[in-house]
Parts: C-alpha cells; structure tokens; sequence
C-alpha cells in the first residue's frame, strides 16, 4: 500500500465562501472576449479612412503595427497581424482610442449635437432668409455673408425647381466648415 500524504497546511475553501483570488480575477472567457474586442478596435482603425486615421493618436509601435497591417492583404497574415495589434493595445488606454474613433466617424454625442446644430442654421438660413443671415453674421464674424446670400438664392431656386439640392448641401458645408474654423480659435 502507498503511503498517502495529507497536506494539512493547506487550507480548502469552504464551497459558497468567495476567496479574495477568485474575486479579482478575470475568467478565461472574459479575457478572451477583451481580446477579441480590441482585435475588434484594431481592425476598425485598420480599416480607417487615411485621412481619418491621420487624425488619431496612438503609440508609435501601434502605429507602425497599422500602418503594415493596411498593406497586408493575405487573410491569414492580416488575421496574424490584428492579433499582433490587439495584444499591442492591451498596453494602451482603449477607451480613449474609441472615444477618437467615435468623434471622427460622427458617432459620439458631440459630433452629432453639432451636425444638427448645423442643420438647424441652414434651416433657419434657407426659411427665414435676410434675418438668419444677419444672426449668423452676428454670430460668426467671419462668415462671407454674399456667399451665402447666393448658396440660399440657389438653394431656394433648386427647391422649387425640383433638383437635387447641390446648393443646400454646399451651404452645410460652408457652415460646418464655418463653425469649426470658429471652434479652433
């Protein structure tokens, strides 16, 4: 018969009694959904306009991981590399990564308050005429207020013609460009 030796040292936990390492710990499924999520997050940013991911600070290693990512075009070395890129952003803050993904891409709060922001004064503009113009002006100091004047002419004109509204997008335009050039300073 073999001898059995009891540990007697060591202490069991009592079943239903938390112990202060499992409560801290992640379970392996949820590190494995962390990973896949900033996979996720990297192939977005992969997958980025340039002139978009121009935009976005990242760690150089980050970047540099990106950048040859964006030049693979093999499936499974892309799939090697996005893994590559989501352990490299364990090390980075993530949240702060999507929060500039978000603004870029018009998804976050702000980005949308201000797109509708613009609306409402191309609205206004395009219903009230001379008097939105003369707010505007107020408003904006640097507005060119003939430029306007004939992106709502034509704006109107193209209305009631039935067109497509080549104007009134252009008149958005100069708006957002407007008020995000008053924004930077």
């Amino acid at each position: 018969m073999k001898n059995v030796k009891k540990n007697v040292n060591k202490k069991m936990p009592v079943i239903g009694e938390p112990t202060a390492d499992i409560d801290e710990e992640k379970s392996k499924s949820q590190v494995k959904r962390d990973m896949h999520a900033l996979q996720e997050l990297g192939k977005e940013l992969v997958n980025l306009p340039k002139e978009q991911f121009a935009n976005i600070e990242l760690p150089e290693a980050l970047y540099d991981a990106i950048v040859e990512a964006r030049h693979i075009h093999q499936h499974g070395a892309l799939k090697r590399q996005l893994q590559y890129i989501g352990k490299r952003m364990r090390s980075v803050d993530a949240d702060g990564i999507r929060e500039q993904i978000d603004t870029l891409t018009g998804h976050s709060k702000q980005a949308v308050a201000t797109l509708h922001h613009i609306e409402r004064w191309r609205d206004r503009l395009l219903e009230d005429g001379d008097a939105a113009l003369t707010g505007l002006v107020v408003a904006f100091s640097t507005a060119d207020k003939q430029y306007l004047r004939q992106l709502m002419r034509n704006a109107r004109k193209e209305t009631l013609e039935n067109k497509p509204p080549k104007s009134a997008r252009a008149l958005f335009k100069y708006l957002r460009e407007l008020m995000e050039g008053d924004a930077t300073k």
